[in-house]
């Protein structure tokens, strides 16, 4: 029985790799979270309570405590370390760049310098598509230029990136970062927009809407996002390898809301608003190169995604 570290085990995507671990069954999971106040509590300790699984060990650290993680991984003889946690959101970052140093920075460093105190060289972790930044190449290639981010959050996530590959060059630390492309999905995170705009709709409060509207994304479900990582995890090469995860098209986010709207039937009080800082208008991955190596297609589209996430959310607040 493999003996794995999933950090952010409490966190969205986090959450549902753990789950699709544990239903393989062939896995010892030992879960790190710090079940921090970005946002809410509730809803973490809620996801941990649907973990409970004679593998499963959960552990209350923070990555940026070294001594600890040290720890943990040694008593438990951790062989792979599939690394989600994270300080996320591309808005909080302009209130607290630091909150993003600690946990993606010093909290990676350390992820990294387990590994190789260790000699644990089996790394999967978490990267994004900002660090594409604004760019006007569509679709966003993993070999696209991504040294110009336009926030410090998708400056973090490509330094990790970079960070690898020179602990793969240097320790022979074989690692896979993913790009994640707006993923979304039951137990989400509120910050992001299908369950903001979901419960401003279902409460008749009003939903901001930014650039007016004229933003597409790469909407991506969640259970093809750890469908994927899971695939990619028996399958780590030697060295340092990039890969994009997302749905491969388009979808216009005042789309978005009309399929919200349609499921819901209930309308929108919109208010719409010029494009904030940092954001980015529109996001497209290719994903050739994650089917080449996994035979990776998407499985989920926006509508029937956005009728799961539904689901859950009206179940799970009993509205």
């Amino acid at each position: 029985m493999k003996k794995i570290l999933i950090t952010g085990c409490a966190g969205f995507i986090g959450y549902h790799l753990t789950k699709l671990y544990l239903l393989k069954k062939k896995h010892k999971v030992i879960g790190i979270d710090n079940l921090n106040n970005y946002y809410s509590k509730k809803l973490k300790l809620d996801r941990l309570k649907k973990l409970k699984n004679k593998n499963f060990i959960f552990k209350k650290i923070d990555i940026t405590n070294y001594n600890e993680l040290l720890k943990i991984c040694k008593n438990y003889k951790i062989q792979q370390i599939i690394h989600m946690a994270a300080q996320a959101g591309v808005r909080h970052v302009f209130k607290s760049p630091k909150d993003y140093f600690n946990s993606n920075l010093l909290g990676f460093f350390n992820i990294l310098e387990v590994c190789r105190n260790l000699k644990i060289n089996e790394l999967l972790f978490a990267s994004t598509s900002s660090v594409y930044g604004d760019s006007k190449k569509i679709p966003f290639l993993e070999n696209d230029n991504t040294s110009s981010p336009i926030q410090f959050y998708a400056a973090t996530k490509k330094s990790n990136e970079v960070m690898a590959y020179s602990y793969a060059k240097m320790f022979g630390i074989n690692s896979i970062g993913v790009r994640f492309f707006t993923v979304y999905g039951s137990w989400g995170r509120p910050d992001m927009s299908i369950f903001k705009f979901s419960k401003n709709i279902i409460e008749n409060k009003k939903i901001e809407i930014f650039n007016n509207g004229d933003h597409l994304r790469d909407f991506t479900h969640v259970s093809d996002i750890v469908s994927a990582i899971f695939k990619l995890s028996k399958r780590l090469k030697r060295g340092s390898n990039i890969y994009n995860i997302g749905n491969n098209n388009q979808v216009r986010l005042m789309d978005l809301i009309k399929i919200i709207e349609r499921i819901l039937d209930k309308k929108a009080k919109k208010i719409f608003k010029p494009l904030q800082k940092g954001d980015i208008r529109q996001t497209k991955s290719s994903t050739i190169k994650l089917y080449k190596y996994i035979g990776y297609k998407s499985k989920v589209d926006i509508n029937s995604g956005v009728r799961e996430f539904l689901d859950w959310y009206l179940k799970y607040t009993k509205v």
